[in-house]
């Protein structure tokens, strides 16, 4: 079964004004809204929390995260959804 590759940037782009949970290859995970991206995929999160080890160690405001510091980029569920399924 032959894999197709996929283009991110649609991808992307459809979540950009969402909330998204981005974590690095250090571990850390980082949720804000994706403000935008460049060319070379490189994030702008605002209201952006980080979390290590799952547990959040603060909120950090508007940030931007080199891309080639990415494992994964996700959407995130909005708090309602999250409600919903509890």
């Amino acid at each position: 079964m032959a894999t197709v590759p996929v283009n991110p940037k649609p991808f992307l782009n459809n979540l950009t004004g969402k909330p998204v949970i981005v974590k690095l290859k250090w571990g850390m995970e980082y949720k804000g809204l994706l403000v935008s991206m460049d060319s070379y995929m490189n994030l702008q999160l605002a209201n952006a929390e980080e979390y290590v080890d799952g547990e959040c160690t603060g909120s950090l405001g508007e940030i931007l995260i080199r891309c080639n510091n990415v494992l994964y980029l996700r959407g995130a569920p909005d708090d309602e959804e999250i409600e919903e399924a509890e």
